[in-house]
């Protein structure tokens, strides 16, 4: 008995993106009032100047939903055409229950797969490889991608290497079926061994029965620094070698939003020629971790620095050591 699989491929696009952000901005005045820092240290060493953080009455599951229920308007897709959803978090409270099947109740789907996925800032562009993967392999025809993060409640409000630095907030893209490639090959990976530059302490096994309310984020900033702008231009280099592109083809830049001095070496390192827009969301919105590339991608569609229909290229990377990069055609925004 042969198993049958659908046999021909179909290119894959993203056909609608939608954001939460959350209402409350916080200054770094702000942070300082709890943080020994000042507002002129804090844009010096990271170039932000505001972020945003959830309510009491917003949920990370809410603002998932939020963010995919104006990604589907945007698509014109509906609850009954989506066949999987990919959440990308790493600050879901729960091991279990995980998030996605609560979301996509939320969005009225019923029996669609749905699962989280864990891969640090990367989360987003790994779950938008997978979603690719299934609508050209035929699996599915419409899958929805959320990456979304609420930071601020896995922070220390003391800690000088991360207090000012993360956020919250949510994006979504709807993947579906397209007469044209609009999402290139990954280049992506990963490297265990530097697994102590961005973790969660206690672990959820050491903290407990320790008294310790919750797991902080801890980084070693500078290690990060050193790593990011010179390996991910390697990485760049491959998502556009793969998807057959150049430099000068690419209309924007959109990199995780981990530090603005990141971005600018990042940007030098790839070589990147002045007619392509750099997004610079972290000035205003902090680093969001895995929502923060969709964040970034509605920040210059909303302020026009970048159009549906153009090409971008992604790339994002964070703890694990994880990391991923593709290019694409950006989406209408809803």
């Amino acid at each position: 008995m042969t198993i049958q699989q659908p046999t021909e491929l179909t290119h894959a696009a993203m056909l609608g993106l939608g954001v939460h952000r959350p209402e409350r901005v916080v200054t770094n005045d702000e942070i300082c009032e709890v943080l020994d820092s000042s507002d002129e240290w804090i844009q010096t060493r990271s170039g932000i100047k505001t972020r945003r953080f959830a309510g009491e009455d917003e949920t990370l599951i809410g603002m998932s939903t939020a963010a995919a229920e104006r990604a589907m308007a945007a698509a014109g897709v509906t609850a009954e055409q989506v066949g999987c959803l990919i959440v990308a978090t790493s600050t879901h409270p729960e091991h279990t229950p995980a998030s996605a099947p609560q979301v996509a109740t939320a969005l009225g789907m019923t029996g669609t797969a749905a699962f989280d996925i864990s891969a640090g800032c990367a989360g987003f562009c790994h779950a938008l490889n997978l979603a690719s993967s299934m609508v050209r392999s035929g699996a599915e025809s419409h899958v929805v991608v959320v990456g979304v993060e609420q930071l601020s409640r896995f922070m220390d409000p003391t800690d000088r290497g991360t207090a000012f630095i993360f956020a919250d907030g949510a994006g979504a893209v709807v993947v579906g079926p397209s007469d044209e490639p609009g999402i290139g090959p990954a280049a992506w990976g990963s490297d265990g061994s530097q697994a102590h530059v961005i973790t969660q302490t206690p672990s959820c096994i050491g903290g407990h029965g320790t008294g310790q309310d919750h797991p902080v984020v801890q980084m070693e900033g500078t290690a990060v620094f050193r790593w990011a702008p010179f390996a991910m231009a390697e990485v760049a280099h491959e998502a556009m070698r793969l998807a057959g592109v150049a430099p000068d083809d690419l209309d924007a830049f959109i990199p995780h939003q981990a530090n603005l001095r990141i971005t600018q070496t990042l940007a030098k390192n790839i070589k990147l020629p002045e007619s392509v827009a750099i997004a610079t969301d972290v000035v205003d919105a902090g680093n969001t971790s895995a929502a923060s590339v969709p964040l970034a991608m509605e920040a210059m569609l909303r302020q026009d620095e970048a159009s549906a229909g153009d090409t971008a290229l992604l790339i994002a990377f964070g703890a694990g050591l994880s990391y991923a990069g593709q290019v694409v055609t950006l989406p209408p925004l809803g």
